[in-house]
């Protein structure tokens, strides 16, 4: 009979992201800047669901995984910047960690803490962690400076937004405005991990610099700049 297959130990360095698209956009972002693959790009789930609410409320288990080492946190900030970072650190804070400050840095925020038995953790708010918003803001930094097609994708989701012709809700506008502007790019409706590597998306704009410097410093990685 045979012998019933163990199921795989996490990996010790994490980083724990909403949806796949912010795995895709993540994962993009690393090659241009050929960061060592010393990380998992993880999506929680909870009864098959995907989001924030499986994300957190996963927290305290992951942290407690044996051969945790680090672990890195990405999510949106969503309509209350304020809200969102002070439900992670209520959940944070709940686990054992200290000194987490009150309002996110910009760089980005990591920990090592004094505790022995606390993994790294590290926390970035999309998109910039000063701004209410979502990945898709985040991506719509690295579009081009001077590029053409962004005010005139702007100026239509204006108009159906004047005219209540939209079918989305306002609050996922930074979804509709990227993935206009990406539809009308040469190969259309390019995945928006897929147009950085094609690099119809430009990843070295300031933005995309201070998330890379970030996840280096989490992760502690050392790597050369993009050629």
């Amino acid at each position: 009979m045979p012998t019933a297959r163990k199921p795989p130990q996490p990996k010790p360095q994490q980083l724990l992201v909403e949806g796949k698209n912010d795995r895709h956009v993540i994962w993009a972002l690393c090659q241009q800047y050929q960061l060592p693959q010393t990380f998992s790009v993880e999506v929680p789930q909870e009864d098959g669901t995907e989001g924030i609410e499986a994300l957190l409320n996963g927290l305290p288990e992951r942290l407690k995984a044996e051969n945790l080492r680090t672990l890195g946190i990405v999510v949106d900030a969503d309509r209350n910047l304020s809200a969102r970072w002070q439900s992670l650190k209520d959940k944070l804070s709940s686990i054992g960690y200290r000194d987490i400050p009150q309002s996110p840095p910009p760089e980005g925020w990591v920990c090592t803490p004094s505790d022995p038995y606390l993994p790294r953790v590290g926390v970035w708010l999309m998109p910039d962690n000063q701004l209410s918003g979502m990945l898709e803001d985040f991506v719509a930094y690295l579009i081009p400076p001077g590029d053409t097609l962004r005010p005139k994708a702007e100026a239509i989701l204006q108009e159906l937004e004047q005219a209540r012709l939209n079918r989305y809700t306002l609050i996922h506008h930074p979804k509709a405005l990227i993935h206009t502007w990406l539809a009308w790019q040469k190969t259309p409706a390019m995945p928006m991990g897929q147009a950085i590597t094609a690099q119809v998306l430009s990843c070295d704009c300031p933005i995309a610099l201070i998330f890379i410097e970030w996840l280096k410093h989490l992760f502690e990685l050392i790597a050369p700049s993009p050629g």
